[in-house]
């Protein structure tokens, strides 16, 4: 009797979760959005737009939906909209891609984000974080087995220039366990636009280190005061060690779709849709279709979505 009333302790004290899900908290800026829906309060937390999306992109989802495109594509995505990704890097930022073998389309860049990490991590490797951060890169870390490592960037005296982050700090972080260094740019939630200085930096440092660079430039095209993204994967050196990540959601207002994507070298880009593959599978089908649309749009597009959220910023537009 007394070993079953044991036994029956033990099973009430076992843990049913993994040790990694206590380092992490859920979600705040979605819990802060469930609370602002609850009390009819203004969200400042989540991003995503109050206007619809281009009356064309949303046209190319229905026709695609109509014409039956509504079973699995290929896992690491439609042709038609990888054959865009390539198109669209080398167009903006100069860096030739093999739709082929180096375009992963998963279900928005949250996915890419940690299915890049748990592709390239093994336990005890260590992650370059920038802080404040986009909340997801720490727990994705964590997920992946390697631990966040933070380097802080610095608010402008006063209010008056850009965000900026100690060299020595970052140099200090580099260690020989280092594995990936994250960087969001143009970054959430500062709007800190890294500069081509900085990103050589970043770009000398995982060269001596043997690091890999995951860049998360789902901001791209939202541009104020004339400053000008640079893709870290465009620097000599970085072809070879840069997963870049990108997606639908902010560039063509349609965060719900969950369509993104990772763009890297062959050997990673093996890895990534490895684990892509037994995360979701895939992205939705005729979402995609709307994405290859989506990213054949002309110029004026992206200078109109820019000048947009400016007025917006400035407080001469409320549509």
């Amino acid at each position: 009797m007394s070993d079953t009333a044991g036994l029956h302790q033990q099973f009430r004290n076992k843990q049913f979760r993994s040790d990694k899900v206590t380092l992490f908290t859920e979600s705040v800026i979605r819990d802060m959005t469930r609370q602002a829906m609850m009390h009819g309060a203004v969200n400042l937390a989540q991003g995503f737009p109050d206007f619809p999306a281009p009356a064309e992109i949303k046209r190319a989802a229905q026709d695609a939906i109509a014409a039956d495109v509504n079973q699995y594509a290929i896992t690491w995505g439609a042709k038609s909209l990888r054959q865009a990704i390539a198109r669209q890097m080398e167009q903006w930022q100069g860096v030739v891609v093999n739709p082929e073998t180096q375009v992963t389309v998963c279900c928005g860049s949250t996915e890419a984000m940690i299915a890049t990490l748990l592709a390239i991590c093994n336990a005890g490797d260590e992650v370059v974080i920038f802080e404040p951060y986009y909340e997801n890169y720490g727990p994705d870390s964590i997920l992946s087995g390697a631990k966040p490592r933070f380097v802080k960037l610095h608010p402008p005296p006063a209010g008056d220039g850009d965000w900026t982050f100690d060299e020595q700090q970052l140099r200090g972080v580099f260690q020989k366990d280092t594995k990936a260094i994250i960087v969001n740019t143009p970054n959430n939630p500062t709007g800190k636009v890294f500069t081509r200085a900085e990103l050589e930096l970043i770009r000398d440092l995982c060269v001596e280190f043997n690091v890999v660079a995951i860049t998360d430039e789902i901001y791209e095209h939202i541009l104020y005061d004339g400053t000008k993204h640079v893709s870290l994967a465009r620097l000599e050196g970085m072809a070879e060690r840069t997963v870049t990540i990108n997606g639908m959601s902010k560039t063509y207002s349609v965060t719900g779709w969950r369509v993104g994507w990772a763009v890297a070298p062959p050997s990673i880009t093996d890895a990534i849709r490895k684990v892509h593959d037994f995360l979701t599978v895939g992205a939705p089908a005729p979402l995609q279709e709307a994405g290859a649309a989506a990213l054949s749009l002309p110029a004026s597009y992206y200078q109109s979505l820019a000048d947009g959220y400016g007025a917006r910023r400035d407080g001469s537009s409320r549509d």
